[in-house]
């Protein structure tokens, strides 16, 4: 699509994605309470203390979801004066926190897996009862992760992703509970130690990974090349556009702020530079709807061009006028109306008079020879023009 179509609307507005953001993670939390419950009951009645110490892991993961909630609420709240872009970044900064709980949960495994090799033979007799809430509460888990993972996906949160892995590490850790009963219940004490370590070095990497992605969004990584190329082929593709430089790109959540600088003809208005960068604006958002705002600077030339003199060195409108006045006033009166383009490093002007002033110049050799002198002796002026006018 290249055409000005209006920007289009994401597939659920950000309110509607919040709400059911939501959702899902009271699923997560309601599922989470009554296996905790159920893991104590069984647990203390079968003599199985790791299904206790699995509940107790369990209710942990309600504070977790309890944190994802919030920032749910909150990043789904409008821009205020305190916070210009939004608040999505609590969706990332819950992200991270939920990464180092995941890497903080493997190396507890880790630890563990030590100690149960050192004791796995005093472990108390257990029931096979434990057995079948352990592989029932992996089942749940397991199915917990994929319902959070695929919501997650689906409305682009990372943090509901980061969520869902931590399901992931739950469904692991009934794993290794599983195994060790099994193991326990079979004579083979030695499984559930060996299984919790290779369980904690997968955790600790998902977790690193989940904080490195949040990390990255928190230092304002670009997106994809690819995005960004798509992204740059629209602004040079918009028709009044010479060419888009300087495109900086950067996640916020589940959405992109980007700002660019688009080079246009030099001697259009400045209405129409605006213009031209609103179209450009709204071709960005109608094409790309990960995109959330798009900044655009207008350029009267190629400010990549470290030759041209620095703006700074320029003297301003009001000077440039009273020189050009100077000048011309050997022959003709103030200009009615001056123009003035910054084009090189240096200003070309631009004066305007009625035709009726013009028609009583009859000396043009001395208005021509009047210029090229105050031109030669101000070399921050490359060029004055006189034209004619309609009287207003």
């Amino acid at each position: 699509m290249t055409g000005d179509a209006q920007p289009v609307q994401a597939e659920i507005s950000d309110a509607e994605r919040s709400r059911r953001i939501q959702r899902v993670t009271l699923v997560a939390m309601g599922t989470n309470f009554t296996l905790s419950v159920l893991q104590i009951i069984v647990g203390i009645w079968a003599n199985a203390f790791s299904l206790v110490v699995d509940a107790t892991h369990t209710f942990s993961d309600l504070l977790t979801d309890g944190l994802v909630l919030m920032a749910s609420r909150k990043g789904a709240d409008p821009a205020d004066a305190n916070h210009p872009y939004g608040h999505e970044r609590y969706e990332t900064v819950v992200s991270l926190f939920l990464g180092l709980v995941l890497v903080a949960v493997g190396c507890g495994f880790l630890w563990s897996a030590g100690d149960r090799i050192q004791s796995a033979q005093a472990l108390p007799p257990l029931h096979v009862a434990a057995l079948w809430m352990a592989g029932g509460t992996l089942v749940a888990k397991e199915l917990l992760f994929r319902f959070t993972l695929a919501a997650g996906r689906r409305f682009k949160s990372r943090m509901l992703e980061a969520n869902a892995w931590h399901a992931r590490t739950d469904a692991a850790s009934s794993l290794v509970v599983a195994l060790g009963i099994a193991g326990g219940l079979a004579g083979y004490r030695f499984v559930e130690p060996l299984a919790a370590a290779l369980v904690g070095f997968m955790i600790i990497r998902m977790g690193l990974m989940l904080a490195w992605q949040a990390i990255r969004e928190l230092v304002d990584t670009a997106p994809s090349r690819e995005l960004v190329g798509r992204i740059r082929a629209t602004i040079d593709e918009t028709p009044g556009v010479i060419n888009g430089h300087e495109l900086r790109t950067r996640r916020m959540a589940h959405r992109i702020l980007c700002d660019a600088h688009i080079q246009v003809d030099p001697r259009i208005t400045v209405s129409e530079g605006h213009y031209l960068s609103e179209r450009v604006r709204r071709r960005i958002l109608a094409n790309h709807p990960e995109v959330q705002d798009v900044l655009v600077h207008v350029d009267a030339e190629d400010d990549l061009d470290h030759l041209a003199l620095p703006m700074a060195r320029m003297p301003d409108r009001d000077t440039l006028i009273k020189t050009a006045s100077d000048i011309l006033s050997s022959a003709l009166p103030a200009p009615d109306r001056v123009l003035v383009h910054y084009l090189g490093g240096r200003a070309e002007l631009e004066c305007y008079y009625p035709f009726e002033v013009l028609a009583q110049l009859d000396d043009h050799d001395r208005l021509r020879a009047g210029i090229d002198a105050g031109i030669a002796a101000r070399p921050e002026i490359r060029a004055i023009r006189v034209y004619g006018r309609a009287a207003p």
